[in-house]
């Protein structure tokens, strides 16, 4: 009924979801009326001090290539 990777590939994409949803909750207002002066426009103080470690993206990525590992190295001790 179901296939063997269902089920995993389930729970990797909540836990993309889940990343996506804590990014936006994150994220600070944007205030489109304008941007009236520099301190508007700055960044916050843990994104400049540590750029990678709170993108989004990269933890998407993180997650999707430790799954893909997974998937090759039991296809490699299922077949050896």
């Amino acid at each position: 009924m179901f296939d063997i990777w269902a089920i995993p590939i389930g729970v990797v994409v909540a836990v993309m979801v889940i990343i996506g949803v804590l990014a936006v909750r994150k994220k600070p207002h944007y205030n489109p009326d304008g941007v009236l002066n520099r301190q508007d426009r700055s960044v916050a103080e843990p994104i400049e001090d540590h750029p990678f470690t709170l993108n989004p993206i990269l933890w998407v990525i993180l997650v999707a290539a430790l799954f893909s590992v997974i998937v090759i190295f039991y296809y490699w001790a299922s077949f050896s």
